[in-house]
């Protein structure tokens, strides 16, 4: 399925629906996409802080096979949900949030530690517009797939977790298509919905500077968190959590 046919009718809803202002009710749903090479297991400590905080949290698992599958299966998790539903993506997620996020029943995104493209922006053209400090630690696989190198994961991805979180989610990597680099953003939800940005100060995956600047292109509202890695998500839970709420409350 195209991104393009995946679209047609929440586009054209949406347009029938308005801003996300229309919403008459605080979200109540909240869906977390993981980025590539990790799954949603790393965001439990943003799901425990959100639950234990009266909202209702799905974890999206996604195949990392390319950008339409991927957001194929944020929509299907959408499409389960009542009512006005956050959208929160990190790293690549960011990507997918801003395709998906045009579905009518999403009143807002939260990047974190994300990118933001623009129409016709990929993974590719935002790292070269932002360079990655760990550029050169992507290994390829014979049959077209990317691997972070063991050796430079926990410095480059989660140097403020422990060396048994690491050496787990090293060992645990989901291989991202090397395809999703150069697949194109057709539709930006962050036009029309608020938006809100967590910046992970010491990201070497994604420079904070990076972030910075594709969330004020965004006009979200930031978050720094200090000293925090590219897993923000994981090491500052509560953190993250709060900005999600706070998405949701509006």
């Amino acid at each position: 399925m195209s991104l393009k046919s995946l679209y047609l009718g929440a586009a054209a809803l949406a347009a029938v629906l308005g801003a996300p202002s229309a919403f008459a009710q605080p979200a109540q749903n909240v869906i977390l996409v993981h980025g590539a090479l990790v799954d949603g297991s790393g965001w439990r400590g943003v799901y425990e802080s959100l639950v234990a905080k009266g909202l209702k949290v799905t974890v999206v698992q996604e195949p990392n096979t390319s950008l339409a599958d991927d957001v194929q299966a944020v929509h299907r998790a959408i499409e389960q949900q009542n009512g006005p539903v956050v959208l929160v993506g990190h790293s690549y997620g960011g990507q997918i949030i801003t395709e998906a996020g045009v579905d009518p029943k999403v009143s807002a995104l939260v990047y974190v530690a994300a990118l933001v493209p623009n129409v016709g922006e990929g993974v590719g053209d935002l790292f070269e517009k932002w360079p990655s400090p760990t550029a050169d630690a992507f290994k390829p696989t014979s049959d077209g797939f990317l691997l972070f190198d063991p050796g430079k994961f926990r410095a480059g991805f989660a140097a403020d977790l422990s060396k048994a979180e690491t050496d787990f989610m090293t060992d645990s990597q989901v291989p991202v298509s090397a395809k999703i680099l150069g697949t194109k953003t057709q539709h930006v939800a962050w036009k029309t919905k608020p938006s809100y940005g967590i910046v992970a100060g010491q990201d070497m995956a994604i420079s904070a500077e990076a972030e910075r600047s594709m969330y004020e292109r965004a006009s979200a509202k930031v978050t720094e968190v200090p000293g925090a890695s590219h897993a923000v998500y994981i090491s500052h839970p509560r953190e993250v959590a709060d900005v999600i709420a706070e998405a949701a409350s509006k």
